[in-house]
């Protein structure tokens, strides 16, 4: 394969790619290729779901030999591309990526890179042990704004950081959709809500403090609001049969269906229709039958609304993160990081530093070059950065342009794990080095 890349190289070849899951996040990403057919070409498609993968057969006009229902079906064949694209559900994660990974694929992993931490090592040693390149999905990596953050500590500008201050607002009708009503709500079926949605916000705090070992973690949260003993007086099993739908803000007629009848067809309206394209008719019946139209207090969820970790890094820096589903802002985080020297804050839309000598502040915006529209909303257009930093490591062959590569995602993941049990265990969680088993001691009162 020759070098084709916008990071550097000479373009000859598209890097061909297999999308193995053509749920959101897989159309997400290889939406890539639509808008750079001369860099990447989707050459297969797996997915049980008829519907979602003749949609993505016809998007990127793949031959009928190469859609498959199932990743085992790919594996069996020879291999007949560069990369594949894993966005299976969060538990089907370490299969596929084991087994594409011996076969000699390059991988983009959807995060969380697996549900355990023995999964994620057992990920990282296939790919190391057959030199591939893994890319996992921590998509705020590649956001343009964020790196900045990142490259401003390593500048110096607000001196030795001191604390880590880093909020993630989930957005009041975001976690009634993924986290009450959909695929996330349950541990069982997904992960626990940290993994599933804020081990992002872990990985960028790990990722900040350098080369500052974490020392020890504590947690707290809850399922808080969303069952049973808070269903109002008169509401019923389905927001479509409810009498008091108008007064509730987690009506699904007001998160779906108003939003079709205004046109909005994408996230989250294209999630909720299995086997069609989302109108008015496809989302009522989806409302009436399916799992997006129950009561958000009649659900089986029973993943945490709100969450607070608290770390403490070596040399005295520490790190406080919370997540809190009941916000007007989706996705939208915000940082402060305080320094000897300095103050640094980010709220998604620009950077800020105050300068303790001068007591001036600075604004910082990067230039980001992203489409827009490409990806989800909150992620800065950092999918599309994702994809090309992908794109350019393999057809290069040059792994250094992965910012979540595998050893420092292993790092952060298991510092989620250990955030998760210190919550379910109420114990302050002493952190040994990774491969090494961590340690609880001490419970908090």
């Amino acid at each position: 394969m020759g070098q084709n890349s916008s990071q550097g190289g000479k373009m000859t070849t598209p890097v061909r790619v297999i999308v193995i899951g053509a749920g959101n996040r897989g159309n997400n990403y290889s939406h890539y290729a639509s808008i750079h057919p001369e860099r990447v070409k989707v050459v297969g498609v797996a997915d049980p779901r008829k519907f979602a993968r003749t949609k993505l057969q016809q998007q990127h006009k793949v031959v009928d030999e190469n859609i498959f229902e199932d990743w085992p079906s790919v594996i069996e064949r020879e291999k007949f591309a560069d990369a594949v694209l894993i966005c299976t559900p969060d538990r089907l994660h370490k299969e596929p990526a084991v087994a594409f990974a011996q076969k000699g694929y390059h991988i983009l992993l959807e995060k969380p890179m697996a549900t355990t931490a023995e999964d994620c090592r057992a990920i990282v040693e296939a790919c190391t042990q057959s030199g591939v390149i893994l890319s996992v999905g921590h998509v705020l990596r590649y956001d343009p704004l964020i790196h900045m953050i990142k490259e401003l500590i390593d500048a110096g500008v607000i001196g030795d950081v001191m604390h880590i201050q880093h909020f993630e607002p989930v957005g009041f009708y975001h976690f009634a959709h993924s986290f009450v009503r959909g695929n996330w709500r349950n541990e069982a079926e997904s992960s626990f809500s940290l993994l599933a949605k804020s081990c992002h916000d872990i990985d960028l705090i790990h990722h900040w403090a350098g080369a500052h070992r974490c020392l020890k973690v504590s947690s707290f949260g809850s399922v808080s609001h969303f069952g049973k003993k808070h269903k109002p007086t008169g509401a019923g099993d389905r927001c479509l049969d409810c009498a008091i739908e108008k007064d509730c803000p987690y009506s699904a007629r007001k998160i779906y269906l108003d939003r079709v009848k205004q046109g909005h067809t994408g996230w989250p309206v294209s999630v909720i229709c299995q086997s069609s394209d989302p109108d008015i008719e496809s989302v009522t019946e989806a409302l009436k039958t399916g799992p997006y139209g129950r009561c958000v207090y009649e659900c089986d969820n029973d993943v945490c609304s709100n969450q607070v970790v608290n770390m403490e890094f070596e040399g005295g820096l520490t790190a406080a993160f919370s997540m809190v589903a009941f916000t007007e802002e989706i996705c939208n985080r915000k940082t402060t990081i305080y320094g000897s020297k300095g103050e640094l804050s980010y709220d998604s839309r620009e950077i800020r530093v105050f300068d303790f000598l001068t007591q001036r502040s600075t604004t910082h915006m990067p230039r980001n070059d992203a489409p827009k529209h490409f990806g989800i909303n909150g992620h800065g257009g950092a999918d599309y950065h994702l994809m090309d930093a992908f794109i350019s490591a393999v057809a290069n062959n040059d792994p250094s342009l992965i910012r979540s590569g595998p050893e420092e995602t292993l790092q952060s993941h298991l510092l989620v794990f250990e955030a998760e049990r210190s919550r379910l265990e109420s114990k302050v969680v002493y952190c040994g080095n990774i491969g090494q088993s961590w340690k609880t001691e001490k419970t908090l009162t």
